[in-house]
């Protein structure tokens, strides 16, 4: 999953909770994610791209933890 934005990430389909880790090491959980757009993110040729346009400001997020 080579990206120049995201480092990692988590999806629990039960809470619908998608967990983002970016390389700066700032780690973000998005809320009330569908399952649908989790398997589009994870099928996306540019996991930046797809977070900017379907993710990023479309829902609710908090500041997790800060990764070391």
């Amino acid at each position: 999953m080579p990206s120049s934005v995201i480092r990692d990430f988590e999806y629990d389909p039960r809470r619908r909770e998608l967990e983002i880790t970016f390389v700066s090491g700032k780690v973000y959980l998005y809320s009330d994610v569908p399952s649908d757009v989790f398997q589009a993110f994870v099928a996306a040729k540019s996991k930046g791209q797809f977070f900017n346009k379907y993710i990023r400001d479309c829902y609710a997020y908090g500041e997790v933890a800060t990764s070391e």
